[in-house]
């Protein structure tokens, strides 16, 4: 007499195998962010997922969106604005390796005590979900940048980091990078910029879609102490 044939096998069969499509579609997408954010040590980029999700949003809310973007090389960014972000944004940038515990630790008790605090991201890690993975935040999203941020500090450099960050970050609805930053706020290059106004872009960073300069003049002081105590 013939066994019956076992009842749920193909059904089984048919999740590992789904699952398994699915590990290597996961894998296959992060070597793709991850050959993406290599080629960065050459090529500037052309956009980012930050500028493609806010696009989006402006076309779903049925909003008029136009787009400022303008890379320029880290010479032609004052120093004082190059300054004055790392003051405000990540104090540790040339100490840490793509991670400051430090100031993650910092983040997170002033989080327990309901303080609005600074949060622990470094420039890195915010230039990694600038360019691949956009502004919406999530458990996954954050996994995955852990795993890439090693790769920019490796393949990129501090350089080429700082000069990406502050040609894609956002600052403003639709202004992205320092020379369009200073031309919409201060009809003026990123070259150019005083240390005052360098100071008050900076400080709308952790906001820049509501912030605006001339409001922003007790942090930028602080920001301008900070630079002062970091010897800048």
């Amino acid at each position: 007499m013939r066994d019956a044939p076992k009842r749920g096998a193909p059904h089984r069969l048919s999740l590992r195998s789904l699952a398994g499509w699915l590990l290597r579609a996961a894998v296959l997408l992060w070597l793709s962010a991850a050959l993406t954010l290599a080629a960065m040590r050459w090529v500037d980029p052309p956009t980012t997922a930050v500028q493609i999700e806010r696009r989006i949003q402006a076309t779903l809310a049925g909003k008029p969106y136009t787009r400022r973007y303008q890379f320029v090389p880290l010479q032609r960014i004052a120093p004082d604005l190059q300054h004055a972000v790392i003051a405000a944004e990540d104090a540790r940038f040339y100490q840490h390796h793509g991670f400051d515990w430090q100031a993650m630790e910092i983040a997170a008790e002033g989080d327990m005590h309901g303080r609005r605090l600074r949060g622990g991201s470094t420039l890195t890690q915010q230039l990694v979900k600038n360019l691949l993975l956009g502004a919406e935040r999530s458990y996954l999203r954050k996994g995955v940048e852990a795993t890439l941020v090693p790769i920019a500090e490796l393949v990129l450099g501090k350089r080429r980091i700082l000069e990406l960050y502050l040609n894609v970050v956002e600052w403003g609805p639709g202004v992205y990078g320092a020379e369009a930053a200073s031309r919409y706020h201060f009809h003026t290059s990123a070259r150019r910029l005083s240390r005052t106004q360098a100071a008050e872009l900076a400080a709308i960073l952790p906001a820049p879609r509501r912030r605006r300069p001339e409001r922003m003049a007790r942090y930028s002081a602080i920001i301008q102490q900070r630079m002062r105590q970091m010897g800048w």
